[in-house]
């Protein structure tokens, strides 16, 4: 099949798990907003975004099989976004700490040809650790983590604020479920190995 694969993303973690698969792909970044609609489930914000850039990426690539993605945290039903700061990474931090947090990635193929998507969100449970301030502080100066969602990015630093985690795709929690991507291009006819 000489479909071309379109990452829509503008994640570089997303880009090199996505390199994992050894498929030739390119990444173009979907631009849209990425806010939640009022009284929208973190499930179907997730969802709805990471269908949106498949379908946004696919308007200029009609030709393409094109992967959008998103991930949408939660504690106790309430949305944790990208914090964008070091102050609100910080108080996101504290308000997870000792606390288990659920990490929903969706995940989105969509064939530009036949319009055909397959969709579904995986999700990925975080227990974090009981840190102290002067260990959130530490960690952000290394890391700022500012646009990740629940501020610690498990693939680096960050997995040292995790007492432990529970799914069924580690790569779940990095924004892209490699498991359920493999299904999904393997329904497209791609032959990965």
């Amino acid at each position: 099949m000489n479909q071309a694969i379109i990452l829509a993303s503008s994640s570089p973690f997303r880009r090199e798990l996505l390199s994992r698969l050894q498929l030739p792909f390119s990444v173009v970044s979907p631009n849209i907003g990425e806010s939640p609609l009022a009284n929208e489930a973190a499930q179907a914000t997730a969802l709805r975004l990471a269908q949106l850039k498949a379908r946004k990426v696919a308007e200029t690539h009609p030709d393409a099989l094109v992967i959008g993605c998103d991930q949408v945290a939660t504690i106790d039903d309430l949305q944790i976004g990208k914090p964008g700061s070091h102050i609100k990474a910080f108080k996101q931090l504290q308000m997870l700490r000792g606390r288990k947090v659920t990490f929903h990635s969706a995940l989105c193929l969509y064939n530009a040809q036949t319009q055909h998507m397959q969709a579904e969100v995986i999700p990925y449970l975080v227990e974090f650790r009981s840190l102290t301030d002067a260990q959130i502080e530490n960690y952000l100066l290394k890391e700022q983590p500012y646009d990740c969602a629940g501020s610690a990015k498990s693939e680096g630093l960050g997995i040292a604020l995790i007492k432990s985690m529970e799914g069924s795709d580690p790569n779940a929690l990095i924004g892209l479920p490699l498991i359920a991507l493999t299904n999904m291009l393997i329904n497209e006819g791609i032959t990965i190995v």
